[in-house]
């Protein structure tokens, strides 16, 4: 059955991505999409995430393959990454500071826990990071996985259009903002845009990480 359960998860992609190409829209990006239905189809059928997390497993293995192959943009657009390094690192620390501030302060206004607030912090790094992050100051880490695949859902439904409704179209800033939000997720429709927003996407994703896991730690407790 986990061959079955592939092929069927990377039947329902495809046509997602045929979808979107068909009716361009915010709600037929790819991954909102074939989640949706993923999601429904296993709910509909009676299988259980137990059974379907063979399958998961493999495919999520190949995210280790996915993520290093980013490598190669990274390499044909270096040139662009060091024109413009100064402005980006000023984008990313502050981007990065925003994400976890708004979040942790959206998070106490509504009323919610401590270890909520925590959790909330880390939903706009990747998931493994934001996992033992979340540990570190007091979060759910199964929460935290929960939270950093929303963000990244919602990052890349409704990133691309609110950056070009507010007219960022350079592909260097459009990139950056994606990947600093919703790191992979993200990343993987910036790719779509062009080799130069998959490029910096990839490059805010990883970065963002790193700042993350350094001020977590002592910027949490001072909010």
């Amino acid at each position: 059955m986990t061959i079955i359960y592939i092929i069927v998860t990377i039947a329902i992609y495809q046509l997602a991505r045929w979808a979107a190409l068909r009716f361009p829209s915010p709600f037929t990006t790819p991954v909102f999409t074939s989640t949706v239905v993923i999601i429904s189809l296993l709910a509909a059928s009676g299988v259980s995430y137990k059974e379907y997390t063979p399958a998961k497993e493999i495919m999520t293995f190949l995210l280790g393959p996915a993520t290093v192959a980013l490598a190669l943009p990274l390499y044909y657009n270096r040139a662009v990454l060091r024109e413009r390094f100064l402005p980006a690192a000023a984008s990313l620390i502050v981007g990065t500071f925003a994400t976890i501030v708004s979040a942790v302060w959206m998070a106490s206004a509504f009323g919610l826990s401590r270890t909520i607030q925590a959790t909330a912090a880390v939903k706009a790094v990747t998931t493994p990071v934001a996992m033992e992050a979340a540990v570190i100051i007091g979060g759910d880490p199964a929460l935290a996985a929960a939270f950093v695949i929303t963000a990244g859902i919602f990052g890349a439904v409704f990133g691309p259009p609110l950056l070009t409704m507010f007219n960022i179209n350079d592909p260097f800033s459009r990139g950056l903002g994606i990947g600093t939000i919703s790191h992979g997720i993200g990343t993987s429709q910036a790719v779509q845009e062009g080799p130069v927003q998959g490029t910096v996407s990839s490059a805010a994703m990883g970065v963002s990480a790193i700042i993350t896991s350094l001020v977590l730690p002592w910027l949490f407790p001072f909010l």
